[in-house]
């Protein structure tokens, strides 16, 4: 089982159907929602502000979410997918998106619906990605833009694939 710690009078609450390796560490002001994965050596850092993930996540190797003092949050939406090694640091991330592996999207960023971020892209503070849009490079720039149904499809199939792979681990 993954190491779930209070701080400062936060617990992490968890949905149901939700895998955690067992390295994986969930701290403080955490919500997750149904049908997550959150996958080894993962850090899910609530203990300066909130965290809160939707349902049908998968959070993969090596992800480390945190945020500023009273000054950021995360707001992950559903059916998002987010790759190895990415850094997550106060930002909103809406339903359908999927996050390159090692990527990093920094605080007060907004990632639009049914988008892609590339693998490596650096996503500065404050910046907006527009729904239905591939952003890559460092710094990320819009790439092009992306038929929504032809994301959502792509997506929601890497999360039901990680729903499946968590199964085999319970």
């Amino acid at each position: 089982m993954a190491l779930i710690k209070s701080v400062r009078g936060f617990t992490p609450v968890i949905g149901e159907n939700v895998y955690m390796a067992e390295n994986a560490v969930i701290i403080g002001d955490v919500v997750i929602g149904d049908d997550c994965s959150i996958w080894f050596g993962t850090v899910i850092r609530g203990d300066v502000n909130s965290i809160r993930i939707g349902n049908k996540v998968n959070i993969q190797d090596g992800t480390v979410l945190h945020t500023l003092y009273q000054k950021s949050v995360i707001d992950i939406g559903n059916n998002v997918s987010v790759g190895h090694n990415v850094t997550i640091h106060g930002a909103k991330i809406e339903d359908n998106v999927l996050i390159g592996i090692g990527a990093t999207v920094l605080d007060h960023s907004v990632i639009g619906r049914n988008s892609i971020i590339a693998a490596n892209s650096l996503i500065l503070t404050g910046t907006v990605v527009e729904p239905n849009s591939i952003y890559a490079g460092v710094p990320a720039k819009k790439i092009k833009d992306i038929e929504p149904d032809q994301t959502r499809e792509m997506i929601e199939k890497i999360a039901n694939n990680y729903l499946m792979y968590a199964g085999w681990y319970k």
